[in-house]
């Protein structure tokens, strides 16, 4: 029957995830070229011209001298730079049907953008000078001036005849910065020389300076000319053209990806329709196996009446528990283990309330009412699932059911192996409990390290109830002859006294390190550090006096009678603390003797 079954879900499973599929890739295609990709690039592209436009305009004010220096310039190539690249970014993390195309425009746009960029180096250069020869022209003109006003009287004539040819050539050649011509260069250059052969006459500083405003007055002639040609290769640069020709692309890329996405929509509409057609038959699959859920749902009322019997097995582990922690008359010893096994049963407690929760609120009753409601319309199933509001919704509902009833009985059998295991955790910590449980002063060979370890074992609930991290730094050490019970009963104490001390530091640090190793030959040494709340310098020399505490709850017994069995062992127990916050160090010290030391 299984068998069968798979069977006939196979094929629609199968036909179910290639229309999955074909839904996906539909829209995915359908998604392929968004509209907002498209608007990005064409407003980069406006950007880009406006800054081509900015571009020439701040070549024009370095021209005719607004703009005193060539930032401007440089910040506009830099801007431009910026935009192609993050233009040639998005463009390439996006897919385009006319990538090739795009792909040479970007390329050329980059191409004009250097070539006119190579220009303007040219120009800024040619300018400079340019712009310095018309700014000390006047002054040359007025050195001139000054010079020839203290010259002697025989050659003042002929001294203001050429102050007044200066004054004419700085006129000219500022009007030829403004609008150039050959006729006016023409002009300038006769002045030149006319100017040049009456200062033979004039005195040498004169000449001199002459020779100055001379020398500025050709380089405004040569300079000029070199940068009007510079601007008007400037202006025909066809970078506006280039940005035109990426955005007409783009434009016709955009339209034929919107056409393709309408057809693409048709599809996923059509596939649509047998996704919904096939998803109704399986409703009506999924309803012919009310029986097996029926009986999924008896199994877990199996286990829940298995459950309950595990409990009550538990209850009575924790009498027979009890009645081992009194008879062993180790009262420290069977508070902490009873702790542990109070700890895992907090743990039985949620994990049963869970299951019976579970039970009490499983979506078995809803698949009923679903079965209800089909069994009122089976003479127009048909007409109810695909045209009455409920009907639509009852396949993808019988479905949901399905999926939760799976997930509860996944669920309660977790739990199950959760209360499984906390239970075999008991027997362990009751085990221990029985083995110490014998004689309490009777000394057997001992290996140190697995009695610190079931000392932690004792306090694990606890120690991991308050986040505290065991850090183990064993030795090798023989086995020694020890009352077992009273070693046991220090560690024990010593352990829980380092966990309460971390219990109140909120965000400090809970590690608990305990270490075995020996002191020489002759000594045992066993020390439990913490980084508590600390012990102050005047509570050390009394933190083994009998009924000393420094907690609310304390019953200052402990540790009093850990020095006491310590000192009846022939050992000493003592304490160390840096101050309050810096935590504390108990050490255990027991002589050994080595002729009775076993391997």
């Amino acid at each position: 029957m299984r068998a069968s079954n798979r069977l006939t879900w196979l094929p629609m499973v199968v036909a179910t995830a290639i229309l999955i599929s074909a839904l996906v890739l539909l829209y995915a295609k359908t998604q392929r070229f968004g509209e907002s990709d498209y608007f990005e690039n064409v407003a980069l592209l406006r950007h880009l011209k406006q800054l081509d436009a900015k571009w020439e305009l701040d070549v024009l004010k370095s021209k005719i001298g607004i703009n005193t220096h060539y930032d401007p310039l440089a910040d506009s190539l830099t801007e431009l730079n910026r935009l192609l690249e993050k233009l040639t970014a998005d463009m390439g993390a996006q897919e385009h049907d006319e990538a090739a195309a795009l792909g040479e425009g970007r390329a050329a746009l980059s191409h004009v953008i250097q070539e006119k960029a190579t220009l303007i180096e040219q120009f800024k250069s040619n300018n400079a000078v340019l712009r310095n020869s018309l700014v000390f022209l006047p002054t040359a003109a007025a050195d001139i001036e000054q010079s020839i006003v203290q010259t002697r009287e025989s050659a003042q004539p002929a001294a203001r005849r050429t102050l007044i040819s200066v004054n004419k050539l700085l006129l000219a050649s500022m009007l030829y910065s403004q609008s150039a011509s050959d006729e006016r260069g023409a002009e300038i250059q006769a002045g030149l020389s006319q100017l040049e052969a009456a200062s033979q006459s004039l005195p040498p500083d004169i000449r001199e300076r002459l020779a100055i405003f001379g020398a500025h007055v050709r380089t405004i002639l040569r300079e000029q000319k070199v940068v009007n040609q510079l601007l008007g290769s400037i202006t025909v640069v066809p970078t506006e053209t280039r940005i035109d020709e990426l955005n007409n692309t783009l434009s016709g890329e955009q339209r034929r990806a919107t056409a393709q996405s309408g057809q693409y929509r048709e599809y996923l509409l059509i596939f649509s329709a047998v996704l919904a057609a096939l998803l109704l038959y399986a409703a009506v699959r999924l309803v012919r196996s009310h029986a097996v859920i029926n009986r999924v749902n008896q199994e877990l009322h199996g286990a829940n009446e298995n459950l309950e019997q595990r409990v009550h097995e538990l209850r009575e582990t924790q009498s027979e528990l009890v009645a081992t922690a009194r008879q062993a008359g180790m009262a420290e010893m069977a508070t902490n283990v009873l702790h542990n096994v109070g700890n895992i049963l907090n743990g039985v407690n949620v994990s049963a309330d869970l299951v019976s929760s579970t039970l009490r609120s499983s979506r078995a009753q809803g698949l009923t009412r679903a079965v209800q409601l089909m069994d009122e319309h089976t003479a127009d199933l048909s007409d109810f699932l695909t045209l009455d509001d409920k009907g639509k919704m009852l396949p993808g509902y019988l479905s949901r059911i399905a999926q939760a009833l799976a997930q509860e009985q996944q669920g309660m059998a977790q739990e199950l192996g959760h209360l499984t295991r906390s239970i075999d955790h008991i027997k362990d910590v009751v085990a221990t409990q029985q083995s110490y449980a014998g004689g309490s002063s009777l000394v057997v060979p001992v290996q140190i390290c697995d009695l610190a370890e079931d000392a932690l074992q004792m306090n694990g609930g606890a120690l991991a109830r308050h986040q505290v991290t065991v850090v183990k730094e064993f030795a090798q050490v023989p086995v020694v002859r020890l009352d077992r019970a009273r070693v046991l009963q220090i560690l024990v104490n010593l352990i829980s006294n380092a966990k309460n001390a971390m219990a109140n530091m909120a965000g400090g640090s809970h590690q608990l390190t305990l270490r075995v190793d020996m002191v020489g030959s002759s000594s045992l040494r066993v020390s439990v550090k913490d980084e508590g709340e600390g012990i102050t310098q005047e509570n050390l020399t009394r933190i083994f006096s009998h009924g000393f505490t420094t907690r609310k709850a304390g019953h200052g017994f402990g540790l009093h009678s850990c020095a006491l069995a310590a000192r009846q062992m022939g050992g000493t127990l003592t304490a160390h603390s840096d101050g309050p916050g810096k935590g504390a160090t108990f050490t255990l010290e027991l002589p050994i003797d080595t002729a009775q030391a076993e391997p």
